[in-house]
């Protein structure tokens, strides 16, 4: 089973309903907050469910919705029927968007699946859809000195003031028991430390900085947003 596979199912990483819900409002408004304005065109490569992304394409002109599973994409097209500037794509299919055609691209979440040489790939490929000074933001990026225990940590203090506590104790056994665990055992997930991330954007001609803080609820992770030069 590839990463691709895993997220092509029912998964058990949200431990329950009200998790699902807050996490993806929260990632809507951090996403929005990077919105340059009302006649953007949007990006966002590796979505996932997206359950709020009608709150993004309030703030912007098209928001297209990219992700590679196939199950996501029809959950998607079928959430998000009834809004005209809402597209989903494949990862393939983001290959035909027009050259600078893009304001916004964020990917959140993604390169911790992906492995260096497809975020090298994908780092071209952004670059080349977004318009000059366009704007990239890579969220959730994992520092080499993050481990389980801090994202157990995190989803725990989330879940304390987002009332799902309960849920997320057992939820955490779910996944101990589950193929993610056993994927993270075998695959991994690709880190990035800060200096080398900022290093790696330059070279692929961004002028990057790190956000203060990281999108979503886990702050151990880094957020980095890389203008076009």
């Amino acid at each position: 089973m590839s990463w691709r596979d895993y997220w092509n199912s029912d998964t058990p990483i949200y431990v329950s309903e009200r998790h699902k819900a807050l996490h993806y409002t929260l990632i809507a408004r951090d996403i929005v907050a990077f919105v340059p304005g009302r006649e953007a065109e949007v990006l966002d490569h590796g979505c996932g469910e997206a359950l709020s992304a009608g709150r993004v394409s309030a703030f912007c002109r098209h928001l297209i919705l990219c992700d590679g599973a196939p199950l996501v994409r029809e959950r998607l097209r079928a959430t998000f029927a009834r809004h005209d500037n809402i597209d989903v794509i494949s990862p393939e299919e983001a290959d035909d968007l027009p050259d600078h055609s893009l304001d916004l691209v964020v990917a959140n979440s993604l390169l911790q699946y992906l492995s260096p040489e497809e975020f090298q790939d994908l780092l071209g490929l952004w670059r080349s859809k977004l318009k000059p000074s366009g704007r990239l933001v890579l969220a959730d990026v994992i520092p080499p000195e993050t481990g389980p225990l801090d994202d157990v940590a995190a989803l725990l203090r989330f879940a304390w003031t987002g009332g799902f506590l309960k849920a997320a104790l057992l939820g955490l056994v779910r996944t101990a028991l589950s193929d993610y665990r056993k994927l993270r055992t075998e695959l991994g997930l690709t880190q990035y430390g800060e200096a080398e991330m900022l290093a790696l954007l330059a070279e692929r001609g961004f002028e990057p900085c790190r956000a203060e803080r990281n999108m979503g609820h886990n702050q151990e992770r880094m957020t980095f947003v890389a203008t076009v030069v």
